[in-house]
């Protein structure tokens, strides 16, 4: 009989993931600071959706048809299950790529997204997705692709082996791919104490099998226990991307555009020098020991003349979603820690402090007479997105367009944070995507819908939850015991979640 799964993990569900970059008003500013004119997207498609999460939260949040599949029927299910309690235009189904890409009955798509996919898969599946984008996916249209990349992964790949040796080798089938993984690690721990030749010449590798002892046990079966894994540079992907006629455009995680936090001023100099784009790439992953890429690539690039760029740029909107007093003026690159301009980022965010959204066009004329000019203002538009402090925002009417099935999402999300943390995110028809609540910021919701005034009211009815369930709030990495001391920090996190937290979900029309 044949394996259904083609190698790939179904034995153990996939995490309950949200992956910002495959916001489609996301492409909009990255192309634009590329200078390639952004396609209105009508028709997305992911391809390998896992739980579903961001497919529906993207289609709930916004007017875009989205379209995809996961082979694992179980997944596929919960997806559906989503699509149906949103009632936005989603169509999620459980058929696998070659299954999926030869379907007669799908749209022309304007946009593609493939998250931790494209590494984790055979070339031949690689080839069906190829030549899906080459026949399916419009001319300007956008594909986003994420994948473990050379070099950073070089001194994985013998390790991984070792790993995925052990388990087909040692481990009984009978018990599971859990049970695969602990006894995997535990030997490679033993293995670490014996000081391998390997270890010594790659001290990284030490550092990643400890950090993986501490992941969830979900992610590190799909990450590193699939059949095919096979990290590529960025060159190589370029080479499979040809056949689809794709030119690459930008990083889709903003940070990564903006090289003066990850390169020493020579690198960028020497990057400069290079004509070609995917050999500069190719180098710049060695500079910066790339791990994983998040790319944009488009089907027949579109330049823009300078003043069409710059007058589309002014018209993008956006949004603090961090408290002013709370933003940090450090970001975190390639070279470590670097400090944020105060008399570049203070202006910006301060313009932004009131949580309305602003174009780049209101700022740039708020902020020409502090001396902040439009290039510096694009770059920390940038970094304040790649650090999640910003986002982009749709229009008002589309946002309003949007809002009953954000709603309607958001409901049955908070109705499954009852009993589960799995899922962390909510669904925002202003930034057309998803934005981080936890599951303890969920009760508090779900006791506000249901008539709690008072913070104190949004802890006793989380606490009941909680309690009826056996659980305990965390805290110092400990469980806290008695009731009197778990209401009490779940009544703190409750005036915290009330001045902090519910002004900012308010505007972004989560609430």
């Amino acid at each position: 009989m044949a394996d259904w799964t083609d190698g790939y993990r179904a034995d153990i569900d996939y995490t309950y993931g949200y992956y910002t970059e495959l916001n489609p008003l996301k492409v909009q500013m990255s192309l634009l600071t590329a200078g390639i004119a952004p396609p209105p997207i009508a028709a997305a498609c992911e391809l390998g959706f896992g739980q579903g999460l961001s497919l529906n939260v993207h289609a709930a949040a916004s007017s875009v048809e989205w379209h995809g599949t996961d082979f694992n029927p179980g997944q596929a299910v919960f997806a559906r299950q989503l699509a149906a309690a949103s009632g936005a235009k989603a169509r999620p189904l459980d058929q696998s790529f070659e299954e999926f890409c030869a379907r007669a009955d799908l749209p022309d798509f304007d946009y593609i997204g493939l998250h931790g996919i494209w590494s984790w898969i055979s070339d031949g599946n690689r080839r069906v997705i190829t030549d899906f984008i080459h026949r399916k996916l419009t001319a300007g249209g956008v594909l986003y692709v994420s994948y473990n990349t050379m070099p950073g992964w070089a001194p994985m790949v013998p390790m991984r082996h070792v790993l995925t040796e052990h388990v087909r080798v040692l481990s009984s089938p009978g018990r599971g791919i859990g049970a695969g993984i602990e006894a995997s690690l535990g030997f490679m721990e033993k293995l670490m104490t014996v000081s391998p030749g390997f270890a010594r010449a790659n001290p990284t590798v030490a550092e990643r099998l400890t950090k993986m002892k501490g992941q969830n046990k979900n992610y590190i079966a799909h990450e590193y226990f699939n059949q095919d894994w096979q990290p590529m540079p960025f060159s190589g992907m370029a080479k499979w991307l040809e056949a689809a006629r794709m030119s690459y455009a930008g990083p889709a995680h903003a940070l990564d555009s903006v090289d003066a936090v990850h390169l020493t001023k020579e690198a960028q100099a020497l990057l400069k020098d290079i004509p070609d784009a995917v050999f500069r790439e190719t180098v710049r992953d060695v500079m910066v020991n790339q791990q994983f890429r998040r790319d944009y690539w488009v089907k027949g690039a579109r330049r823009l003349p300078g003043q069409d760029q710059v007058e589309a740029l002014r018209l993008l909107r956006f949004i603090l979603m961090t408290p002013r007093a709370a933003v940090t003026l450090k970001v975190q690159g390639a070279m470590g820690e670097a400090a944020m301009s105060e008399q570049v980022y203070a202006p910006v965010l301060d313009a932004l402090a009131d949580r309305k959204p602003r174009s780049l066009g209101d700022l740039e004329r708020a902020l020409l007479p502090k001396g902040v000019k439009l290039q510096q203002l694009v770059e920390a538009l940038k970094v304040l997105i790649g650090k999640g402090d910003v986002m982009p925002v749709q229009s008002d009417a589309a946002a309003k367009a949007a809002s009953p099935t954000s709603k309607a999402l958001n409901r049955h999300l908070i109705g499954l944070a009852r009993s589960s943390a799995e899922i962390n995110y909510l669904a925002s028809p202003l930034t057309g995507g998803g934005v981080p609540v936890d599951r303890l910021g969920q009760l508090f919701l779900q006791s506000l819908a249901e008539g709690g005034k008072t913070p104190a009211d949004w802890a006793k009815a989380a606490w009941a939850q909680l309690a009826a369930q056996g659980q305990r709030m965390m805290k110092d990495g400990a469980a806290i015991e008695g009731e009197a001391a778990n209401l009490a920090e779940i009544d703190q996190r409750a005036r915290d979640f009330s001045e902090q937290r519910l002004p900012v979900l308010r505007t972004l029309m989560v609430v």
